[in-house]
């Protein structure tokens, strides 16, 4: 009997997207490399950590991708409730670590409750999507809403502006994938707008000045537009083909600030020019078109809505990133995936990675619209 179930288990891991593995194992190699460099060459200041998170990570990724997805589904609503616990406890017994209080410490580890809503709310919205039928009434919009906006409250109150609006685009994504009409989206749109001299005076002081200095870096370059006004620099002085491996001057002499986390692909930019940041992009664009790859040949509801919700998770790490870093958005502390040091977010992105392989490998399989449980 255990001799079978090993080898079931093996011709599920046989079965695997092993491309997406391998590019994933590629994107964390470059971003060891670029903690190295950040680090002025010591690989055990942030590197050596980072290797071990990641391949912790792998690790769980494949267990999750080996799951049968029904499992998955049948405690998709206990996964959000239990990140929605944590995601509370933050409120009363969290740390405040980078201007928010956002973490909670386990002992073992220090973890960031509102990184795993990011994979909770995608499965609990799939499984309240799969088990509906179309096209949905406006009054069954109210508790995928209410899975929305619970979350994104808390969060605002840390205060973390950057994962309240990935909460939000991504919740967004799947009533769009759900086939909700565009005319909710529009008035959703028209009610922010009106609102948004209420929704201002909610704000932090910080975040305010975030967004002005969003607007005009110049009006405070030494103080709050320091980071934006470095990044630029660093970003434009790599040229074609950068400035060479830790020859950096940004980051080498300290100008540039957070070079290893959210500002890394400004250290990658200067020391490997456009490039060794093309390089990047197209490494994501390959990992995105190879999940939008498993999303058109899944053939259940529930597996399509998880995939596109992590697929569209992934993306927006990207974009909001590097366009923060750009200047193109205010600086709202998102990390660039599998490349910016830390622990919990290299964590979500490789759990949301198992989840998308887990659909991947049952994408033949049919599940009716009305199941609940196992089978």
């Amino acid at each position: 009997m255990t001799t079978n179930l090993l080898f079931l288990q093996f011709q599920k891991l046989a079965r695997l997207n092993w491309g997406i593995v391998f590019v994933l194992f590629i994107v964390a190699a470059i971003g060891w490399g670029l903690l190295i460099s950040a680090a002025g060459g010591d690989p055990h200041l942030w590197a050596s950590k980072q290797v071990i998170r990641f391949l912790v990570g792998v690790l769980i990724m494949l267990t999750i991708a080996l799951v049968d997805l029904r499992w998955w589904l049948h405690f998709s609503y206990v996964f959000y409730g239990i990140a929605l616990i944590l995601l509370a406890g933050v409120e009363f017994s969290g740390f405040v670590g980078k201007g928010g209080q956002r973490w909670i410490d386990l002992y073992v580890l220090q973890l960031q409750p509102s990184e795993l809503m990011k994979i909770a709310l995608v499965m609990a919205l799939a499984r309240y999507f799969h088990s509906q039928t179309y096209p949905i009434s406006l009054y069954r919009l109210l508790i995928p809403l209410c899975l929305i906006l619970t979350p994104v409250l808390l969060v605002m109150r840390q205060p973390d502006l950057g994962t309240a609006m990935i909460l939000l685009m991504v919740g967004g994504t799947l009533f769009l994938l759900a086939g909700i009409s565009l005319w909710y989206f529009g008035a959703a749109l028209i009610g922010v707008g009106v609102s948004s001299p209420i929704l201002w005076s909610f704000l932090h002081d910080y975040q305010k000045k975030r967004i002005l200095i969003f607007l005009d870096p110049t009006q405070d370059s030494l103080k709050t537009g320091y980071h934006i006004t470095q990044s630029k620099i660093a970003l434009g002085s790599g040229g074609l083909w950068g400035k060479g491996y830790m020859q950096g001057t940004q980051a080498s002499l300290n100008f540039l600030p957070e070079k290893q986390t959210d500002f890394i692909f400004t250290l990658l930019s200067e020391e490997w020019g456009f490039i060794g940041g093309a390089f990047l992009l197209s490494l994501y664009v390959l990992l995105i078109v190879m999940g939008y790859r498993i999303l058109l040949t899944t053939q259940n509801d529930f597996g399509r809505f998880v995939a596109a919700g992590m697929i569209m998770t992934f993306f927006l790490y990207i974009f909001i990133n590097i366009a923060m870093v750009m200047g193109l958005l205010p600086v709202v502390g998102v990390p660039l995936p599998l490349v910016s040091y830390g622990g919990t977010a290299m964590l979500t992105i490789l759990m949301g990675f198992g989840f998308l392989l887990n659909v991947g490998l049952y994408r033949s399989l049919k599940i009716p619209r009305c199941t609940i449980g196992f089978f």
